[in-house]
């Protein structure tokens, strides 16, 4: 108080602790200033207290409401990638006892979908933030479709090609089923029974805009095959596609193919696409 009354320093929002014999201790927020005074001839220094008891301990409420919260959800999470694992395995059951082959196909295909979007969740569930590095998570899930799905690793290889580009959760769920979608088709069709392949998964950002990729190079697509009916897994990615605001492009690479999203609102000046990280999964 006295170097601010002589004008070398204010006081701005110092709190202290009054403490009284026989009553509850209050926390007190102190401000001063010195006024400055035409005529010199008083010190004047305006001081205000203010009583915060009451906020602080609605902060702490909020905190401990947050933080309960947060423990909630996240075991909410877990018991939902442990459920979503015993659907998986009761569709793996189903598709073994199963005398049709068509059946059996629909199951296998149903179990890679949840599996995938269990490992979405789990890897959802361990992050502490609501961002997430696309080139581990991608990594993991490619792993994870692999170790499920392609029965020999010197035929058929999965690699990914990301940045270190951090987007938002909601935005890796989408990718993340874009890119089983993709994976799991091109491991149906790209290659023959005996035959050796590899799938690249890759992703780069440039400026504000994005590309997405899974191309093999497998069989290809004959220019006089007829085109085949939209599934369900080129529905699902049509839905994610209009939901990312992205455009989708089928190329035949001669050999394989490749799928593509776009998305695309930068500028011809943007900064040039980052170099890629390449994993072996």
């Amino acid at each position: 108080m006295r170097a601010t009354a002589n004008g070398f320093a204010e006081i701005t929002d110092y709190e202290l602790k009054l403490k009284r014999s026989g009553r509850p201790t209050r926390d007190l927020l102190v401000n001063a200033h010195k006024v400055a005074n035409p005529d010199g001839s008083h010190v004047r220094v305006l001081v205000s207290v203010a009583d915060i008891t009451e906020a602080r301990l609605n902060e702490k409420l909020k905190d401990d409401l947050l933080r309960d919260k947060a423990i909630l959800l996240l075991e909410l999470q877990h018991r939902v990638a442990n459920s979503l694992q015993i659907i998986a395995s009761v569709l793996m059951q189903s598709a073994r006892k199963v005398q049709s082959e068509e059946s059996r196909t629909h199951l296998y295909d149903a179990h890679n979908r949840v599996m995938s979007i269990a490992t979405l969740q789990k890897q959802l569930a361990a992050s502490a933030s609501d961002e997430v590095s696309l080139r581990p998570y991608l990594t993991d899930l490619c792993r994870s479709i692999g170790a499920s799905i392609i029965q020999d690793r010197n035929l058929v290889s999965l690699e990914v090609a990301v940045d270190e580009t951090i987007v938002k959760a909601d935005i890796s769920i989408s990718i993340g089923l874009v890119v089983t979608e993709l994976v799991i088709n091109a491991l149906k069709h790209a290659f023959t029974s005996q035959g050796h392949g590899n799938i690249v998964v890759s992703y780069k950002a440039a400026g504000s805009g994005w590309s997405l990729s899974v191309s093999d190079d497998g069989i290809g697509m004959a220019d006089d095959h007829p085109k085949p009916k939209a599934g369900l897994g080129t529905n699902i990615v049509q839905a994610l596609a209009a939901q990312l605001d992205a455009d989708i492009e089928v190329t035949n690479c001669a050999p394989g193919t490749r799928v593509s999203l776009s998305h695309r609102h930068q500028s011809d000046g943007d900064d040039p696409p980052l170099s890629l990280q390449h994993d072996a999964v």
